[in-house]
Parts: C-alpha cells; sequence; structure tokens
C-alpha cells in the first residue's frame, strides 16, 4: 500500500531545464506544482470531503438529541435503529477509508516526493552555475538555501490541505448548518468571521516580512558557523577562538531579535483571537438558548450550535497557526529562491557543438578582462601555445596568471578577445566537452570527502582498477594509500579522505590530485603550482613522473618556484596581465629583464612576490 502511493509522482522525472527560472514565487511553485495536479486535485476533494464529515458530525449530534427528546428510549430504536446504525457504518468503515486515502496522499505521495523534487531540480540548477558564482557567496549558505527550501515548501503544501482547505470547509459548512438551524444564528458568525479575517490578514501582512527577515538571519548564523568550522586550522593557528565566537555571537543575537519581532506578531495575535472567540461564544451560544427559551429553536439546535461554536474556536487557533507556518513556510521558500532562481551566469550558446580536438593548439587574441573593474586582470594578451609545446607562465602575484588559466577553461567569459583551441573559440563550443580536454593539477587541490579510489577515479569513472592504480604509482601516491585507514576502519583505496581532504597531509592530497589528473590523460595540462605542497624528494619524483605525463600534450605550467619550470619549452612572464617577456630560460637570463631578476632574486627558487617593478637601467634597488 505504501509503495502505491509513495510511488504515484517520480521527484526525478525528466523535465525541461531552464537557464532563467521563474523568480517570483507562484510562477516558480507552478513549475513543480504541474507533476502534482492530478494528485493535490483527489488531496483537496478529499479534504473537503472530510470537513464536511466533520461538520455532519455535529449536525447530526443536534438530530441525534432532537429524535431521543421526540420518541423516548422505549421507542428509539425501534423508530430510528436503522439510521443510527448506518451513520455508525459510515464512521467505522467509510470515513476512515476516506481518511486513508487522504492521509496517504498527503503524507506519503505529496511531502516526500514534493521536497525532494524541489531539492533534485535545485541542486541541479545550482551546479550549473559558473565557478565565479560559488566564489561571491558562502558555501554554507547555499547549501542551506538548497537544504531548507524544499521542506519550506513541503510545509506550505501541508497547511494549505490540512488547515485550509478544511478549515476553511469547516466553516463555510458551519455557517449553512446555523442558517439550515435558524437564519438569525448566522449573523454573529458573519461578524467573527470578517473580525477574524481582519486579524488573518494583519497577521500574515506582518509575519510575512518577519518570517522573511527570521529565516535570512538564520541563514547569515549558518554562514558564520559554517565558514569557522571549515577554517578551523586558521582558527586554531591564530588563536581566534574567542574572536570566533563574538563574530558567530553577533550573527546569533541578530538572530534571536528577529525572531523575538516575529514572535510579538504572534502574541497579539493569539491574545485578539481569544477575545474574539470569547464574543462568538457567547454570541451564538446566548442567542441559540433565546430562542430555544421562546420555542423558536429545538434542545438539539442548542446542543449542535454550542458544540459547532466550540469546535471553531478550537480551530481558529489551529487555523491560525496553520496561516502563521503557511507564510512562515513561503518566506522561507522565497528567501530561498534568492539563490536557487538566480540566472545561470555563464551558459553554452544555443547549439553549441562539444569541441573537437585536433592538435591542441591554443590561440589567445587580445584578451582583455577585468572582473568588471576597471584594473586588474587581463590587460590584452596575444599568444600562442603550439601544439605540445610545454610554456612556463611566472609573475608577481595579481600578474593575471590565474585569471589566464580561468579563461581558457572558461570559468569566465572574457570581456573581450578570444580564447581558441585548434581555432575554435571556446565560447562557442560545449563547456562540458571543453574542460574534459583539459587536466589541471592546483596549487591547492582540495578532494572529495569520499574514498580515495573514488577521488581517483573522478578523473575518468569508467577506469579500471588496475589503471586507477598505475595512476597512483606514477603520482608516486600508492605506498601510502596502502597504509590509510580511516576511523571507521575502511583501509587503502576505500579510506575517506575527509572533507576537502583534511585526514590527509598536504603532500599527500597533492599526489592523489596528480594521479586523478593521470588517470583522466587529458592532452590539454594545466599545472598551477602542482608540486607546491610537497618535499624536494617528493618533488623530485613527481616532476620525472609529471615530464613523462607531458609527452606529446600541450602543457601550461604556473610556478613561483623558476627551478620546476627552467627547463619548459618556453617561458611566458606576466605583469601587470600583459605579456611582459617570453622565452627560453636561457634566452630570458640573457636578456637581463624581469625574469632575469626574479632568478636572481629568488630564494629557495620562488619570486620574490613583492619585488618592485624592474629598474629601466637594471639596477637591484637597495
Amino acid at each position: 500500500m505504501f509503495r502505491f502511493f509513495e510511488g504515484l509522482v517520480d521527484p526525478y522525472a525528466t523535465y525541461t531545464e531552464t537557464d532563467t527560472p521563474p523568480t517570483r514565487l507562484w510562477p516558480w511553485l507552478r513549475d513543480y506544482i504541474r507533476p502534482f495536479r492530478k494528485v493535490f486535485a483527489v488531496t483537496g476533494t478529499l479534504s473537503v470531503a472530510s470537513a464536511f464529515i466533520e461538520v455532519a458530525l455535529i449536525w447530526y449530534l443536534g438530530r441525534l438529541i432532537d429524535l431521543m427528546v421526540a420518541t423516548g428510549p422505549k421507542e428509539f430504536f425501534a423508530q430510528h435503529g436503522l439510521e443510527t446504525g448506518a451513520v455508525a457504518l459510515a464512521l467505522l468503515v467509510i470515513r476512515p477509508i476516506l481518511e486513508l486515502c487522504s492521509v496517504a496522499l498527503l503524507h506519503n505521495t505529496i511531502l516526500p516526493n514534493f521536497g525532494t523534487m524541489i531539492r533534485w531540480r535545485a541542486h541541479r540548477h545550482v551546479i550549473r552555475q559558473p565557478v565565479g558564482w560559488f566564489e561571491s557567496d558562502f558555501a554554507g549558505r547555499i547549501a542551506n538555501r538548497i537544504m531548507q527550501t524544499p521542506p519550506a515548501a513541503g510545509d506550505a503544501v501541508f497547511q494549505t490541505f490540512d488547515a485550509v482547505a478544511f478549515s476553511s470547509v469547516t466553516i463555510v459548512g458551519a455557517g449553512l448548518m446555523l442558517a439550515e438551524a435558524d437564519p438569525r444564528l448566522l449573523l454573529p458568525l458573519l461578524i467573527w468571521f470578517g473580525l477574524y479575517m481582519c486579524l488573518v490578514r494583519w497577521t500574515i501582512r506582518r509575519a510575512g516580512p518577519a518570517a522573511i527577515a527570521s529565516s535570512d538571519a538564520r541563514s547569515a548564523v549558518t554562514a558564520r558557523v559554517v565558514d569557522a568550522y571549515s577554517n578551523i586550522h586558521s582558527v586554531k593557528l591564530f588563536a581566534h577562538h574567542n574572536r570566533e565566537i563574538l563574530y558567530a555571537k553577533e550573527a546569533i543575537e541578530n538572530a534571536r531579535t528577529t525572531f523575538q519581532k516575529e514572535m510579538r506578531i504572534i502574541t497579539v495575535m493569539d491574545v485578539t483571537l481569544t477575545v474574539l472567540n470569547g464574543l462568538m461564544i457567547v454570541a451564538i451560544i446566548a442567542w441559540a438558548v433565546w430562542l430555544w427559551t421562546n420555542g423558536e429553536a429545538s434542545t438539539g439546535t442548542v446542543a449542535a450550535a454550542s458544540a459547532l461554536v466550540l469546535r471553531l474556536t478550537n480551530m481558529t487557533y489551529w487555523i491560525m497557526w496553520a496561516f502563521s507556518g503557511l507564510v512562515q513556510a513561503l518566506g522561507v521558500v522565497q528567501e530561498g529562491m534568492q539563490t536557487i532562481t538566480q540566472p545561470i551566469q555563464l551558459t553554452d550558446v544555443t547549439g553549441a557543438k562539444p569541441l573537437e580536438y585536433r592538435q591542441g593548439l591554443i590561440e589567445l587574441k587580445d584578451l582583455r578582462h577585468h572582473y568588471g573593474r576597471e584594473a586588474g586582470g587581463i590587460q590584452g594578451i596575444d599568444l600562442v601555445i603550439h601544439p605540445g609545446e610545454k610554456i612556463g607562465v611566472v609573475g608577481r602575484s595579481g600578474a593575471g596568471k590565474s585569471s589566464l588559466v580561468k579563461l581558457i577553461l572558461r570559468f569566465y567569459d572574457a570581456e573581450g578577445g578570444e580564447v581558441l583551441i585548434d581555432g575554435q573559440d571556446v565560447t562557442q563550443v560545449t563547456q562540458d566537452s571543453l574542460r574534459r580536454l583539459i587536466g589541471m593539477v592546483q596549487q591547492d587541490s582540495s578532494l572529495m570527502h569520499r574514498s580515495v579510489r573514488d577521488n581517483i577515479l573522478y578523473g575518468r569513472p569508467e577506469a579500471s582498477d588496475d589503471e586507477m592504480i598505475l595512476a597512483a604509482k606514477r603520482a608516486d601516491a600508492h605506498e601510502f594509500i596502502l597504509g590509510l585507514e580511516d576511523p571507521q576502519g575502511r583501509k587503502g583505496y576505500d579510506a575517506h579522505v575527509g572533507e576537502r581532504g583534511v585526514k590527509l597531509s598536504g603532500g599527500q592530497r597533492q599526489r592523489v590530485a596528480l594521479a586523478r589528473v593521470i588517470l583522466k590523460d587529458a592532452p590539454i595540462l594545466i599545472l598551477d603550482e602542482a608540486t607546491s605542497a610537497l618535499d624536494s624528494e617528493a618533488e623530485a619524483a613527481i616532476q620525472a613522473a609529471l615530464y613523462g605525463v607531458m609527452q606529446g600534450k600541450t602543457v601550461i605550467a604556473i610556478a613561483h618556484r623558476l627551478s620546476t619550470i627552467a627547463e619548459m619549452d618556453r617561458i611566458v612572464v606576466l605583469d601587470d596581465g600583459r605579456v611582459a617577456e617570453q622565452g627560453t630560460h636561457a634566452e630570458l637570463l640573457a636578456q637581463n629583464g624581469l625574469y632575469a631578476r626574479f632568478w636572481a632574486r629568488q630564494s629557495g627558487g620562488f619570486i620574490g612576490l613583492d619585488d618592485q617593478p624592474a629598474d629601466p637601467s637594471g639596477e637591484t634597488p637597495a
């Protein structure tokens, strides 16, 4: 039975992806509601039926009292036994069946699948965002919004069916029942309902923004806490334990004050509702009794009206909390939409084809990129990297080395100029095909919080274990991997490396990352300080392995340690976003320019990153 209801909607069904999802609440929700339309219709119908049954039971209570008064105990079952038996059968059979279907659709079909579908689609959308988009926000806040939006949307749906629809029908049914007993009983109900709706409107108009502010404040707390946890090494290294506590306290206190404002609204609403309900109880029951004393209403009418009004007063608190919960849930959804509905900022052009690799010729033509600023980045680079050529790229921090690599990988679209690979503009081919042809090892190669095997196979998932192990051996990683064991007892290649690979040393992480790229075996190789985390002995071994991997590939190697790129075919020196010099190691030393100054002033093979620009005279500043 459960599987039937759980399988009515597939949350992972194929859908049409869009780069620009709706940014308004209802159009955005409508896309997710579409697969549930039939389920929602049936659930709504059953909710209405359940509400009418509740009202009908109260109505029948009044009728039962009137029948008992009219017939007396001796004749009651003889005259009305069949009727009461049918009602009892309906309560024991029909009502449970309707309730089963209603509850199963809501709890087993809608809630699990609706939230899952939103989370699945939101994650698919967010993960398509470019690198720059993630760099401009907290990973914790993005993840928090991905996680909190689906249950909030599910709560909104739940409140709509379980409370709003049910209570609305109950109030309408109550009005019809009172009108049938005596139309004058409807007047106090209508007055109360008008005042009640004013209170609901007052609450929603204030609770909505307050809920959004409160949710945003909670997200800020999460972001600060996650930021501290993910940088715990820096926190401990600089002994900023108390500083981080105060930094988090500021956000926690802001969350407390915003939540206090939200709760003040709820308190005012609750007290006002108690007064309104008291007025309704007195008005309707007193009027019903007055009608009875004048012979204009039966005992059953008084009993039914009393039961109904008490039922309504108890329900109004639930309704108000449901409305408040609905508004709060929608507020959380809207806050989450600020992240998960942002348009994809870097997309494939219409009709983009896969990059066709031929030789590995890379051409940069008047390449310019300033990240939207007036200065910094790439100022205008013209550079040709021939097929199979191995070039080193050096320069001070901020010279444009990383920007150059990001533009080749199309992590950003250049603000001017072109990047061509084998004559194909990288902006005109699919991003996936471009990046499949490029292997990259970064200075800080973070690993997935998965097994060593999963991390290495990330380079080529279809590779065999033998191929994976061979790549690990070529990266000088196989021996230490065999000695790994995580807290859960998993060993060797099955051991998990922790978040971003924190359970491994820097050198071990780098070697696993190298193994991953070796296994990928892409024809274009980018090395961004690939051996910077290794000791001298390990570096020599990895350099030898890398030179073997480089054979037949087009290679771009960024380095501060000049000795690591001295044997490259050509060295390109960047300065202030431009190509300042280029040539072989010997040629650049002979020029006695910027590269020669770097070489002369390096300590342990590193560029003096804080060097001042070269003096035109060639003299070294004092």
